[in-house]
């Protein structure tokens, strides 16, 4: 805390106003959006896009709320041309980059799938993150526990996981320590209010 009780961390810039909640999240609980040069919605994932920011958490109803209620307009100050179907093609953006970070941790050494090869991870503590498909079966992901302090993705499908690992499907895949698994926790998290988990099973996480 600093002097009249602010955070450095929003000093900074970390923190952003939701324009649906009104709520000051960090902006990595937050999706960007930008407004293109003919007037049209365009979401920011990897924050890079020149513009002024729009912010709205990264939350299903908080997206449609804001679509519905035309509040990208109002927060542009200008009308704006917003996709029916925003809530989805969101949800699958962040799908396709979540499955692309992943793709290259496996590049690098830093990821791992099939049963077998996730086990041998968690008990050699090599394991930083467990991903379980949530249309996977229940019997054998519940035989692999989440790493000690480490986190749980459960709202991913096995095609989805698949496509990180060039494979049809995938059930299983463990994250070791590297750059790479942090930025999959964050838009994982953000993914996760994007859409509802079919199988993310809290008990797996103790």
């Amino acid at each position: 805390m600093t002097r009249g009780g602010k955070h450095k961390d929003r000093e900074h810039g970390s923190e952003r106003k939701c324009i649906a909640t009104g709520a000051i999240e960090p902006k990595s609980g937050l999706i960007r959006f930008v407004v293109g040069p003919e007037g049209q919605l365009v979401p920011d994932l990897m924050e890079k896009l020149p513009g002024r920011g729009i912010w709205v958490s990264a939350d299903r109803a908080a997206l449609e709320k804001a679509a519905k209620k035309g509040l990208f307009s109002r927060a542009a100050k200008q009308q704006v041309s917003v996709p029916e179907d925003l809530a989805d093609l969101v949800e699958q953006a962040l799908v396709r980059r979540i499955v692309d970070l992943i793709s290259l941790a496996r590049k690098g050494g830093e990821a791992v799938s099939g049963f077998e090869k996730v086990k041998d991870w968690l008990i050699k503590d090599q394991a930083e993150v467990l991903i379980q498909a949530y249309d996977g079966s229940g019997r054998g992901k519940s035989k692999l526990r989440t790493p000690e302090g480490g986190s749980f993705i459960g709202w991913l499908s096995a095609d989805e996981l698949g496509q990180a690992f060039g494979r049809q499907t995938v059930i299983h895949v463990a994250l070791g320590a590297g750059g790479l698994t942090q930025r999959v926790v964050e838009e994982a998290a953000r993914l996760k209010g994007m859409r509802a988990p079919g199988g993310d099973d809290d008990r797996r996480k103790g």
